[in-house]
């Protein structure tokens, strides 16, 4: 009989779950990576700058940039005066007009925008084509996109970084596959993103086009060296893309962003999408149009948030009273997201932003009245700065999320 003091039968340890470790090539990856997105998120820098903001010596930040300089992906800008405390002057490190540019594509219903975007963020050229809206023929939508890929590439094709895609609906972004377009009903199944990959030899990455803007904010616009953000689009429709701790926020697959068909009105008006009381119900253009047609004001079929904020602001009967119900209909969603996920700063994009300061100050009034008060946590709304160029400049900044491995 064994004794309890009797050491057991050695047996083998279980499995425990381990990682490999990480290559020294792996590394080299991952600093470059961290030192393109300091650029980005700060702007041009010097050595000496870098070497502060990412807390290692100026000899390793030497090791890290030489190679991108040596490539073309870096360039040097001209030497700044040195400080007041003396020293060699600097010289500030930025995107090197060499580096390899972005291909940037938005698919719309019936339309392709396309745009080659250099590293620093400048479109450098656009085409576009135009497709039936209503075909279900995948080589007509393909060939078109294609078609004005290759007008940007025209006449020497550069060495792109690879192709970012912007879609007006559900996507799945593990497999470029379109999901959805409500306005385009063609276009569900296709997997444009591998058809594309195919036409082009180029990584494409495909996504949903309020998170696709998101991106657009976070490495051009007003969301640069934020952590956590909104971008709203609001117009036609409406849709958002959240950027949570420095990275854009997908479900599954591609899932959520739809903020446009979360429940804001049980038992409210019919949606597109055939469910009821949806906040595109009550604040997009649909309704807009529908609420000035009753009111009877001038060129309600077609009236938009511009024309409206110019009519209330003349005093127009019934104008200013479907101004403020607009303004209550977009608080309403935007005061549930902050509720939610506290982002704080708002961006907002579309045709809401034709409605200037008046617009802007009453819709962040009202959403500042309806949130649960936080300290330092006053939501703030702003109008984006990349007015027209936004997806763009957003697709363009779904391939660097992935050149810079930010992309989950």
């Amino acid at each position: 009989m064994q004794s309890e003091w009797t050491r057991p039968e050695a047996t083998a340890p279980p499995p425990r779950p381990h990682s490999p470790l990480i290559s020294p090539n792996t590394v080299s990856q991952v600093n470059r990576a961290r030192v393109l997105q300091a650029l980005y998120d700060v702007g041009p820098l010097s050595r000496a700058d870098l070497a502060r903001l990412t807390e290692v010596s100026r000899a390793t930040i030497g090791s890290i940039v030489q190679p991108m300089i040596d490539s073309e992906m870096l360039a040097e800008g001209d030497p700044q005066p040195s400080s007041a405390a003396g020293g060699k002057p600097s010289r500030p490190l930025w995107f090197s007009p060499n580096s390899p540019p972005i291909a940037a594509v938005h698919l719309l219903p019936g339309h392709v925008e396309t745009a080659l975007v250099s590293a620093g963020g400048t479109i450098l050229t656009t085409a576009s084509r135009e497709y039936p809206a209503d075909t279900r023929d995948a080589d007509l939508v393909v060939d078109a996109v294609a078609d004005a890929l290759d007008e940007l590439f025209a006449p020497n094709r550069p060495a792109a970084l690879g192709v970012g895609i912007a879609v007006g609906g559900m996507v799945n972004t593990d497999s470029g596959t379109i999901v959805q377009v409500n306005l385009a009903p063609g276009l569900a199944g296709l997997p444009i993103g591998p058809l594309i990959a195919d036409r082009t030899g180029l990584p494409v990455y495909v996504d949903l086009h309020p998170r696709v803007q998101a991106l657009g904010d976070r490495w051009f616009g007003q969301g640069r060296g934020l952590s956590t953000f909104a971008s709203l689009y609001a117009g036609e429709a409406l849709g958002v893309g959240l950027v949570l701790n420095g990275s854009v926020h997908r479900g599954p697959g591609g899932a959520g962003g739809e903020i446009g068909h979360s429940i804001v009105q049980v038992d409210g008006l019919p949606c597109r999408c055939g469910q009821r009381g949806c906040w595109e119900t009550i604040a997009t253009h649909r309704w807009l149009r529908d609420e000035a047609a009753r009111l009877n004001l001038p060129s309600a079929s077609t009236l938009t948030v511009g024309p409206l904020t110019r009519l209330a602001a003349k005093g127009h009967p019934g104008a200013a009273q479907l101004f403020d119900r607009y303004v209550d209909n977009l608080a309403v969603g935007i005061t549930n997201i902050q509720q939610l996920l506290a982002p704080g700063l708002f961006i907002l994009h579309g045709d809401v932003v034709a409605g200037g300061e008046a617009l802007r100050g009453k819709i962040e009034w009202r959403v500042r009245q309806r949130t649960a008060a936080h300290p330092g946590s006053q939501p703030q709304i702003a109008f984006s700065a990349l007015h027209d160029d936004s997806t763009l400049l957003g697709a363009a900044g779904l391939v660097l999320s992935h050149f810079l491995q930010l992309t989950p």
